[in-house]
């Protein structure tokens, strides 16, 4: 199977007073992005660091899900969430590393079990992979 996945950014300006479009391929997400959106603690345009995080918590999410059901629990539910931190240096922005969060409601399933479980969902989640180069801090509760 090989499938591809389409996504477009167009900048207009300089780097500090510039802005782009985003625009997923899906027709799901279509915004604004800026430097400004990178260094501030809120803004209302993303970025491309938000988006790897929600590109991993989202990938996870799902690869999780699947193992947990193939194992014979389905999940209620599962809430991840990805925090990429950034340092900037004289080369400009670089990810240092990610705290993966998640908590899970999974009837039947006993926390060491969850958390091999979710250790291995990291793991092998397509996302995760291409970060492989980053350090991902991990953290996995069973509620």
């Amino acid at each position: 199977m090989s499938v591809v996945r389409i996504s477009e950014a167009e900048w207009k300006g300089d780097l500090m007073s510039g802005e782009g479009v985003i625009k997923l391929g899906s027709k799901a997400y279509e915004g604004p992005y800026s430097f400004k959106s990178r260094t501030a603690e809120s803004s209302p345009q993303t970025n491309p660091e938000e988006l790897i995080g929600a590109a991993l918590a989202g990938c996870f999410s799902m690869q999780l899900s699947a193992l947990l059901t193939k194992a014979g629990h389905p999940p209620e539910s599962i809430h991840s969430t990805a925090k990429v931190h950034m340092s900037m240096d004289a080369n400009g922005i670089s990810v240092s590393e990610i705290d993966l969060e998640t908590e899970a409601k999974v009837p039947g399933m006993n926390s060491d079990e969850f958390t091999k479980t979710a250790e291995t969902a990291k793991t092998i989640c397509p996302i995760s992979k291409a970060l492989s180069a980053l350090k991902i801090n991990f953290k996995a509760v069973l509620l």
